[in-house]
């Protein structure tokens, strides 16, 4: 995303407020599914994934989300998974003729819950690695996105160097981890396995700045006084992709079928006005953010 954008997005969300809120209380709301880390994760698992035709028969697809992650995969006031990842998820299940079944996902099992057959697919805001497609094998992409830092209007840190000497959160098994691991050792993480655990401990100030999805952190501090984006873009601009177990051609061709076929109608267009416009405003631009048909554009 370019710097403009990332600044008209600092200054125009403005909806989020009681989805955020709500979402940290529910963070346990559903079955949840957890490792130590994604690095950890059985990439061996001797589990076979279900075939199309078993999904089918079966009637429903397995799907993991994060319940605590709004915009993007969220459990309402009402208990139903809302978000731009679940609005996917239901037109995948749709198409199949069959209903999403959903279990509730913390970010380092996202690889494990695949590895072991839990789902059969993993749509939960799934940043594409290296290191992750060893294990999964990832879809074509449908969101870009890049990292951001927030911190307190307090003592707002706006560069890498400003948190040395300080504590930054971050989620386990997210690409946030994996940066500040690999190119920042020097800076004190302090890790916690659901998103909504890490954002109470930024609220009760066990920690200076938390770090994760910018596209999240931007919304998040709008709808929390007292906190600042101060880093709206760091490291690579990356793409989210749904991911199946490794080997399972025949579910992956037809989700990468299902999102090339979507782009004909500007699907996650529409899925971005439904689940992200509310949150990120009108004077953003959807194309910053939303890839159709697989095709990443610069």
């Amino acid at each position: 995303m370019v710097k403009t954008v990332k600044s008209r997005i600092v200054r125009t969300l403005a909806s989020l407020g009681a989805i955020i809120g709500m979402t940290v209380a529910v963070a346990a709301c559903g079955p949840t599914a957890s490792v130590p880390s994604d690095s950890s994760s059985s990439s061996s698992s001797k589990t076979t994934a279900r075939t199309l035709s078993e999904i089918k028969e079966s009637g429903v697809l397995k799907v993991a989300v994060f319940s605590d992650k709004a915009p993007f995969g969220y459990v309402d006031q009402d208990g139903n998974y809302q978000g731009y990842d679940v609005y996917f998820a239901e037109r995948l299940a749709k198409d199949l003729g069959v209903k999403p079944e959903y279990t509730s996902v913390d970010p380092a099992a996202r690889v494990d819950v695949l590895t072991s057959n839990k789902v059969d697919v993993t749509l939960a805001n799934f940043t594409v690695t290296k290191e992750r497609a060893e294990k999964v094998d990832f879809a074509l992409p449908y969101m870009k996105v890049s990292l951001g830092v927030v911190s307190p209007d307090s003592a707002v840190i706006h560069s890498v160097d400003e948190l040395k000497g300080k504590t930054l959160i971050v989620a386990k098994g997210t690409t946030a981890e994996t940066y500040f691991e690999e190119n920042h050792p020097e800076i004190t993480l302090q890790k916690y396995d659901q998103y909504a655990d890490a954002y109470n401990a930024l609220l009760d100030g066990r920690g200076d700045a938390f770090s994760t999805d910018n596209t999240e952190v931007l919304a998040w501090a709008k709808s929390n006084k007292g906190f600042t984006v101060g880093i709206t873009e760091l490291g690579d601009v990356d793409t989210i992709a749904p991911a199946v177990q490794k080997g399972n051609t025949e579910l992956l061709n037809f989700i990468n079928d299902e999102i090339k076929s979507l782009a004909k109608e500007n699907f996650f267009h529409k899925d971005y006005e439904e689940t992200l416009k509310p949150v990120y405003g009108d004077e953003v631009n959807a194309d910053e953010i939303v890839v159709e048909g697989g095709v990443v554009n610069s």
